[in-house]
């Protein structure tokens, strides 16, 4: 069972995949739903503070290394700004639901990349990532228990 803690809190800390991802791994691979919403939660919340608070700084100097660096750093700027005009209007709120709403595009990375391209101070940011990512799990975690009662 180590095994599929460690493999479900290690699938919720990679970009896209996040919790929504790790959750139903971590049933499959044998969790039960608390144990596997357990693991996923706080692997999801292990990147958020470091992107917050250092992604700016890794961003300039990827942009100083390669044209293709330069480019995707470009994109996921652009990916930060488009949800930007959403957390600016409703803060708090905002920034909970764009990590709450289990849809690509959404999660606890855009969420953090969006909160340090605002220069959002991480003791602002966190609660609302972490009530975004606690509903996130919430909602992945029924999803995948309704879908496992049907099989």
């Amino acid at each position: 069972m180590l095994k599929a803690r460690l493999i479900t809190l290690l699938w919720a800390m990679v970009p896209v995949v996040e919790l929504r991802g790790a959750i139903p791994r971590g049933v499959s691979l044998g969790l039960d739903y608390p144990e596997a919403f357990m693991f996923a939660f706080i692997g999801n919340l292990i990147p958020i503070p470091f992107i917050i608070l250092f992604v700016r700084k890794i961003f300039a100097w990827l942009r100083t290394k390669s044209e293709w660096l330069n480019t995707i750093v470009k994109r996921l700027e652009a990916k930060a700004e488009k949800n930007r005009e959403k957390v600016e209007r409703h803060e708090f709120w905002g920034l909970v639901l764009l990590v709450a709403i289990p849809l690509p595009g959404t999660g606890a990375w855009t969420g953090a990349l969006v909160a340090a391209m605002m220069d959002m101070q991480l003791k602002r940011a966190m609660p609302a990532i972490i009530l975004g990512v606690l509903i996130a799990g919430i909602i992945v975690t029924a999803l995948t228990f309704g879908v496992g009662t049907l099989l």
